[in-house]
């Protein structure tokens, strides 16, 4: 058992609330334990000036962390956001934009916003579950107002966060044993088995094979789970 009681390839609770915000063409509160993150997706026309002519349309993300996530004060990310932020939202616009035709969308632009309202391990990950969640409901509702034709989303993608902690592998870990973990790896795959992104560090001391296998098994089993999640969210 872990320090909160879970088994080393359990998940914490997770849940989805979609329609959270009335404006966004699809917004989800994604909750995983104590980890709460806001994402919205929202389809502007128009697309950045490398693709115009193209016939292509764009997804790209944006991510911040709000001041009160933290129990110390996080400053707002004014103007330019903080080298972490930048990779974080790169990696989401990555992930995303590998279950998106862009071709299909058209000249526009599909806009995924994640903002963490409350942190405690697995941000970037929970983002990446809860925006592909967003970003479909996006898709259906741009496709009633007849913005594009057919369905540009090609596949179903979730993510989350494993880890050597204590000599053991553990799924979905939480800030208290991501602060004291041996190694760190964060995984996107499709619904298809096929791996779209995987983050590993060695954070306190290299990981064999063996140990990589049992976290990319962990992980596999952990998404399977949240793909459920995701096709059953209301």
């Amino acid at each position: 058992m872990r320090h909160d009681g879970r088994k080393p390839d359990q998940l914490r609770k997770i849940s989805f609330q979609r329609g959270f915000t009335a404006s966004a063409g699809g917004s989800v509160l994604i909750r995983c334990g104590s980890t709460h993150v806001l994402c919205t997706a929202m389809i502007e026309p128009g697309v950045p000036d490398w693709l115009k002519g193209k016939g292509a349309g764009w997804l790209t993300a944006e991510y911040a962390m709000l001041p009160s996530s933290t129990p110390s004060r996080k400053r707002r990310d004014a103007g330019k956001p903080d080298g972490r932020s930048v990779e974080i939202q790169r990696l989401i616009g990555r992930v995303l934009r590998s279950v998106v035709n862009l071709t299909a969308l058209s000249e526009n632009t599909l806009w995924l916003d994640c903002d963490v309202l409350q942190a405690d391990g697995g941000t970037r990950t929970a983002a990446i579950t809860g925006a592909y969640v967003a970003l479909r409901d996006a898709v259906a509702a741009a496709k009633k107002k007849k913005l594009f034709a057919g369905n540009p989303i090609t596949g179903q993608v979730a993510a989350v966060s494993v880890g050597m902690v204590g000599g053991k592998a553990v799924l979905d870990l939480d800030y208290a044993e991501d602060s004291t973990a041996e190694v760190d790896m964060n995984v996107a795959m499709l619904s298809s088995g096929a791996f779209v992104e995987i983050q590993a560090s060695a954070e306190r001391a290299a990981f064999s094979p063996q140990q990589f296998s049992a976290m990319l098994k962990l992980a596999s089993m952990g998404i399977r789970k949240l793909h459920k999640l995701q096709n059953s969210a209301r």
